[in-house]
């Protein structure tokens, strides 16, 4: 038995042995093609050699070094570049260890705003159901994937939800997208006046939604008539893209398709591609200068705040997306993936939706087409999907409880931006194989009982 301890305690797991651009090989030299980079974190590929030369060149200075005491130059530098990509006034960043912890200080650092202003009544968090936010208690907390809160909910405070961005289930016939996203948007409004204005912080939001959803794009105008509704009450606009962000849709920021500007946005996984652990939060001038005008010091720290190594590595990982141009490769290779998708699947008896922005793309699973009927949650279908795409050397992201936490499968694919034609077909050939696979084991588990 290991000694370690892993996410579930009842697999054995393959041991990995070492990775090569898009794939991935075992100890026992199996190779995968990883299209969903772990949980969409490698986005350059295994052993890129740019983020490895600087991650060496920083410990030969020094790795590490307390933010109370110093910064760094690799800090700065990357605190400039994420400013400059960033939209509108978003203008500073701090550097975490990961989504959680930026997230958490996203939270964190609007209570601050409001604090320093003097408005010490806004407490409420408002979110939208099915999204997930991370895992320290405060940012599960305002996360709505009741499967993952429920172990812990009386450790939790409270927040509030409104219904997320998903046509699939919930536009009406008769209904456009446009009309169904602002009547969506239109329910923060409702919660914001039920809640009372002066005591809401601000609203969370992923701006593509992730691993629990399986990806939802907002559709147009919802972000616009969210933005507006936050300024109408003076709540903070909140997005979280610690999944969807740092290039992954095919703009770094992803919030810039919409045309919308947050007052605080966060960015992980993508951001370090897996070579170091970092997560950054960034915030409006307007937020920063409440801060530094007020108190001028931050509630909120970590011991591993700007931590030089990981600030090289990300630093980086985001100036090679530039210099190889991997944005419009993000954007070709995403569309071809949606493309290929449709035409393996796209009438395949159980596959009710297709759907993504850029590489980062979900399919989701139903009984029955017509009536989107969910599979039944007792088959675990997203774990036998995992299984059977491991078998067929396929590294994909299954999830279940899509719909309410509960029902609904799906699988999310998030392969790295150096992807190119023949690495997404063979995508689309091993996922189609591994469906087929996964729904002959649902059968004959089906006739052994």
């Amino acid at each position: 038995m290991s000694n370690a301890i892993h996410r579930n305690f009842s697999n054995s797991l393959p041991t990995v042995s070492h990775g090569e651009g898009v794939l991935v090989f075992d100890d026992q030299n199996k190779s995968y093609l990883d299209a969903s980079g772990g949980a969409a974190v490698c986005c350059l590929g295994h052993s890129h050699p740019a983020p490895i030369e600087a991650i060496h060149n920083q410990i030969n200075k020094i790795p590490y070094i307390h933010s109370g005491f110093f910064t760094s130059d690799v800090m700065e530098e990357l605190a400039e570049k994420l400013a400059s990509l960033a939209p509108g006034n978003v203008n500073h960043a701090m550097f975490l260890s990961g989504g959680s912890e930026s997230v958490e200080s996203a939270l964190k650092l609007a209570r601050q705003y409001f604090v320093e202003k003097g408005q010490t009544k806004r407490k409420h968090f408002i979110s939208r159901r099915q999204s997930f936010h991370g895992n320290t208690l405060g940012v599960l907390s305002v996360g709505h994937n009741e499967a993952r809160k429920k172990p812990y909910q009386p450790l939790l405070m409270r927040s509030y939800a409104v219904s997320p961005c998903y046509p699939y289930r919930d536009k009406s016939t008769n209904e456009s997208e446009h009309d169904y996203g602002i009547r969506i948007a239109n329910e923060l409004e409702e919660k914001i006046l039920e809640l009372g204005p002066d005591s809401v912080i601000g609203f969370i939001a992923e701006t593509v939604g992730g691993a629990t959803a399986g990806v939802q794009p907002p559709v147009e105008g919802y972000l616009n008539r969210i933005r507006h509704i936050c300024d109408r009450y003076g709540v903070l606009l909140i997005l979280d893209e610690v999944m969807c962000g740092a290039g992954r849709t095919g703009t770094f920021f992803s919030c810039e398709q919409d045309d919308v500007v947050p007052d605080i946005v966060t960015l992980a996984k993508g951001l370090g591609a897996g070579y170091q652990p970092i997560a950054a939060t960034l915030c409006s001038t307007e937020v920063f200068d409440a801060i530094q005008q007020g108190s001028g010091a931050l509630a909120n720290g970590f011991t591993y705040m700007g931590h030089a190594t990981a600030c090289a590595a990300a630093l980086a990982v985001v100036k090679t997306i530039e210099r190889e141009n991997l944005l419009e490769n993000v954007r070709t290779q995403g569309k071809l993936l949606v493309e290929l998708l449709h035409e393996r699947l796209g009438y395949h008896p159980n596959v009710g939706d297709i759907r993504g922005r850029g590489l980062f793309v979900g399919v989701e699973f139903v009984a029955n087409l017509r009536t989107k009927e969910p599979l039944n949650p007792n088959l675990l279908f997203h774990s036998i999907l995992k299984n059977t795409c491991l078998e067929n050397g396929l590294l994909c992201y299954p999830g279940g409880g899509t719909i309410d936490g509960t029902s609904g499968d799906h699988v999310l694919l998030a392969p790295p931006y150096i992807v190119d034609e023949v690495h997404i077909e063979m995508t689309v050939d091993r996922l189609h194989q591994s469906i087929e696979d996964g729904l002959k084991t649902v059968r004959a588990s089906r006739v052994a009982a």
